[in-house]
């Protein structure tokens, strides 16, 4: 199947995903047959799965993405505007041997969120494994001075797209052997340092729905836990980092490594780590948990 192009106009709402492939040779259809046709053992631990990941195309998503593939799952690779780097994330999970696809969708709209909830189940199969990833920075500014628009923006990107999905995805996950929701919040919840209300607010209340949403589905054996990782190296890491320093200069996480626990500022793969082992037997006796991912913080 050739992938149409996609809505890059985010204030078009976006009802039908784009659906890319980035292989060449096979289409969809052998997708989906080597997402489910092979016995689970024969896949690594997430073997027979099939993982949502929002924003999964660059940054931790990235991360995410290509070790929950590597690990067996047939992963639905999100995103809103940038379909080179998830097309680029697909490429890599594909060369690995994984399967991947990616979709496009604006978390924030229903309308996409419900569409691209379908096309994912119709090329993939039920989904089983989302994980909310998706998000913007703030801008560094005080309470006082931050305008309504981006409080607005960073709720509905941040939780109340989590907030859809999850609505979408919780009827089929129950019916499935397990299912595994992971939020990606940040430390800024234990902080809440100045100048980032916005973000603060939206990953709090990220929480709060993890922690609401884990004692409504346990009975249906879904788990619901939060990863919150520190700065990491990435280039929304860059943006908090120059906002949360005020160093407008700020381009390399690199320069940051002495002052960093062991040495080196958090890395993707560090928390997609975190990520799959929450989504593994495990951790089969974990829900509602919240797991830190910042070296240990400041001592």
């Amino acid at each position: 199947m050739e992938p149409s192009r996609p809505n890059l106009n985010p204030t078009d709402g976006g009802s039908t995903p784009d659906r890319a492939s980035a292989s060449e040779s096979g289409g969809d259809g052998e997708r989906a047959k080597r997402a489910g046709g092979a016995a689970p053992e024969a896949l690594g631990e997430l073997g027979g799965r099939v993982a949502l990941v929002t924003g999964g195309g660059r940054g931790i998503g990235r991360g995410i993405s290509e070790l929950l593939a590597a690990s067996g799952a047939a992963v639905a690779v999100n995103y809103r505007r940038d379909r080179e780097a998830a097309e680029d994330t697909v490429a890599a999970i594909d060369a690995a041997g994984g399967t991947a696809m990616a979709f496009a969708a604006s978390v924030d709209d229903p309308d996409a969120d419900a569409a691209m909830v379908e096309a994912v189940s119709a090329e993939l199969g039920a989904i089983d494994l989302l994980v909310n990833n998706a998000g913007v920075a703030s801008r560094g500014s005080s309470v006082a001075d931050t305008d309504p628009s981006e409080v607005g923006r960073l709720l509905a990107t941040h939780v109340v797209g989590a907030h859809h999905l999850c609505r979408l995805v919780v009827p089929a996950m129950r019916d499935r052997p397990r299912g595994d929701i992971v939020m990606i919040s940040s430390v800024a919840t234990a902080h809440h340092r100045a100048g980032g209300a916005p973000y603060n607010m939206a990953k709090a209340a990220l929480e709060s729905l993890a922690w609401t949403l884990a004692k409504e589905e346990r009975d249906h054996g879904i788990h619901v836990n939060v990863v919150a990782p520190g700065l990491v190296e990435t280039d929304m890491g860059v943006r908090l980092a120059r906002a949360f320093t005020g160093d407008r200069s700020l381009d390399d996480l690199r320069s940051l490594d002495a002052a960093a626990p062991f040495g080196r500022v958090c890395k993707p793969i560090d928390v997609a780590r975190v990520v799959l082992w929450l989504c593994t037997d495990g951790a089969g006796y974990v829900t509602g948990e919240r797991i830190q991912v910042d070296g240990g913080g400041t001592r």
